[in-house]
């Protein structure tokens, strides 16, 4: 689908205060204070439609962000890459990767996510406030009439789906949240406001009734038209409740390995698999370019972003590419994969790489996704201006002493850069900013991978494999084994293995591996998750990447003041030649030399600040109401772990 772009919140305003200033100039307003609107908004289209775009833009990022690492959940929380960076997918410390004291509801380590009480004046757009603006509108809009039937199912639809989302935020963080389902007075001083925690099965069972809801009024609701295209849909509704019901299967939530749960979860992602391909969704073939094409077949649910240049608030720009891209390029190069995602891309025939072997051929034979997401030095990673254009990414020694200067100006952190999610296409000019790629937030690999999971839960192991290999042929591994090199895989554990391992392939750098750490309770070994699963666990280690660094010969550093590989005149060897030593007849070839002479790949372990080392608490498996929150709104019952008595797994 073409997803929908919303060019920003000051063109929904402005239109909507243009149809108003006929009909009722103090519905901005009003709705700002999230009181009231006019009764406009419940019998006219155009207007119950910009309504509609409001709740959307507000729950998507926000312009400019760099989607590989930024989450709004995350935002909320105070810093919008505090869930990746408490991964091993990027390097630095943040609130929920370092020691503490000790856990309390007053050190940052309580997240934000949750929200703010709503007050008489707030108009934040928050999780509450978000659910309140669907509260509001299904509250009032059967009062009214002027709504054909089909487009009030469309609209009612989508606000339903929107609910079930914030909710989901909220449960899979903390665990059973209050339940607000009609929109409340903002009166900080109606006791009636005062709704205490519902359990987390509460919580889950509400959030599927509003897929369910969602699902059915979309089915039964006016088609969308092209231009309506990326709005939700009834199989985005069928998809997330797969996603909320393998959450709840999993052993985050799922510490006795219930098995009715298990198959509660393979039967919605099982019956969302098959409404995705009754859609005409289905595995794009082409992985390199699915990033770039709206309305692709595996797009299900995805943020829209615009190209827009005026640098004003109707532009809404991916900066994710400006972030990969080097900075000689005039791009950012900040987003630095490390040496664990780097590692657990398998080999091209889908065996694992083996991270004991040769560093200098790290890059060689890898899963086709390998060379799809990274770029590593001596790649070539084209862009517009330069469709030929080579990663040159190494260092070399310029005294005795051994220090080491860059090729770059700049060099990006780990000496990986990010590819995933860059067009050949792009330009250069402007550093690479005015980008207008949509991130898929639901795409149906994942759907095939939730079914995958919830499979093997109820012990159909061969069919949950069979879906791991399906997304291994899309990607293009070789079947050697007759397996997509998961021959090896037989017990019910080695194969929730296999999918954990594959969606981290997969899936990297689009903000699902904070969620499947937590899911699987494999930060630390603390609950035997690791050891069951062959995981390393990621507490107490370092964030690694690599230093490439220039050789004279197979045996001898190169030492001097300039590049040793630069140019014609280059001191060792031109990188850039076009005539090749003797038995070489390609570019890749000639990399390869490059490596096995001239290069020494080397573990690189000053990613992280030198006194840091990964320290997670248990206690964020649900995390604690932070105490500001609490002080004014006592009648919250706060998590067990952090003072409290509230049990989340109830």
């Amino acid at each position: 689908m073409k997803n929908i772009k919303f060019n920003s919140l000051f063109t929904v305003l402005i239109s909507i205060s243009l149809f108003l200033s006929s009909c009722s100039t103090d519905f901005i307003e009003s709705k700002q204070e999230f009181s009231s609107v006019g009764v406009e908004i419940y019998q006219d289209e155009i207007l119950a439609t910009q309504y509609l775009d409001y709740l959307y833009y507000s729950s998507m990022p926000v312009k400019d962000q760099n989607l590989a690492s930024y989450s709004l959940t995350a935002a909320e929380a105070g810093n919008g890459e505090l869930f990746t960076k408490a991964t091993d997918e990027v390097a630095g410390e943040v609130d929920i990767n370092k020691a503490w004291a000790q856990i309390s509801a007053t050190n940052a380590h309580a997240i934000k996510s949750i929200g703010a009480k709503l007050t008489s004046s707030s108009s934040a757009n928050n999780v509450w406030t978000r659910i309140r603006y669907s509260n509001l509108y299904l509250d009032n809009v059967d009062k009214y009439t002027g709504l054909k039937e089909d487009f009030k199912n469309q609209i009612k639809g989508q606000l339903y789906f929107w609910r079930a989302w914030n909710y989901f935020e909220l449960v899979r963080l903390y665990g059973g949240v209050p339940l607000i389902l009609t929109a409340q007075d903002p009166n900080i001083d109606d006791k009636n406001n005062e709704v205490p925690r519902s359990s987390s099965s509460e919580t889950i069972d509400q959030i599927v009734s509003d897929l369910d809801m969602a699902q059915t009024l979309l089915t039964n609701g006016r088609p969308y038209t092209a231009a309506q295209a990326g709005r939700i849909t009834a199989q985005a509704a069928a998809a997330l409740k797969g996603r909320v019901l393998l959450t709840w299967a999993s052993p985050l939530f799922n510490r006795n390995d219930d098995v009715e749960r298990w198959q509660r979860a393979y039967a919605a992602n099982l019956a969302a698999y098959n409404a995705c391909l009754a859609a005409g969704k289905g595995l794009n073939p082409n992985w390199k370019t699915m990033w770039f094409q709206d309305n692709n077949m595996e797009s299900i649910f995805a943020y829209g972003f615009n190209n827009d240049a005026t640098g004003g608030q109707q532009a809404k720009n991916n900066a994710t590419e400006r972030k990969s891209r080097p900075r000689d390029l005039g791009a950012d190069g900040t987003n630095s994969p490390t040496k664990a995602i780097v590692d657990a891309f398998p080999m091209s025939d889908g065996t694992p790489y083996n991270v004991n072997g040769d560093p200098n051929q790290f890059y060689k034979n890898r899963d086709p996704r390998f060379y799809l997401t990274f770029s590593y030095n001596g790649a070539i990673w084209p862009y517009k201006e330069n469709p030929n254009y080579k990663n040159w990414t190494y260092y070399w020694k310029t005294n005795a002493s051994g220090t080491l200067k860059s090729t770059e100006t700049t060099a990006n952190a780990t000496g990986i850069y990010l590819r995933k999610f860059t067009n050949d296409n792009t330009s250069e000019l402007a550093g690479f900013r005015y980008v207008g790629a949509d991130q898929m937030e639901i795409r149906f690999a994942e759907v095939v991978l939730n079914l995958a999971e919830s499979a093997i839960g109820i012990n159909s192991l061969s069919e949950g494999k069979g879906y791991i290999k399906a997304i291994r042929a899309r990607a293009g591994i070789t079947n050697g084994d007759g397996d997509y090199g998961l021959a090896n895989v037989s017990t019910r554990d080695q194969h929730f293995a296999a999918v954990i391992n594959e969606r981290k392939v997969e899936f990297a750098y689009e903000n699902k591996r904070f969620h499947d750490l937590r899911r699987w309770l494999l930060f630390n070994d603390d609950f035997g998750m690791c050891t069951r699963l062959n995981q390393t666990p990621i507490e107490g280690s370092r964030r690694q990447g690599y230093y490439t660094i220039a050789k004279s010969n197979v045996t001898t550093d190169y030492v001097g003041a300039t590049d040793p590989f630069k140019g014609a005149s280059a001191p060792v060897i031109n990188r850039d030649a076009t005539t090749y030593p003797p038995g070489i007849t390609t570019y890749s070839g000639y990399v390869d030399y490059l490596y096995q002479n001239h290069f020494s790949v080397i573990v690189r372990d000053n990613v992280d600040p030198t006194t840091f080392s990964f320290k997670w608490y248990n206690e964020y498996y649900f995390f604690g109401i932070y105490q500001d929150l609490l002080d004014t709104a006592p009648y919250l019952q706060q998590t067990t772990g952090w003072g409290g008595t509230f049990d989340p797994l109830k």
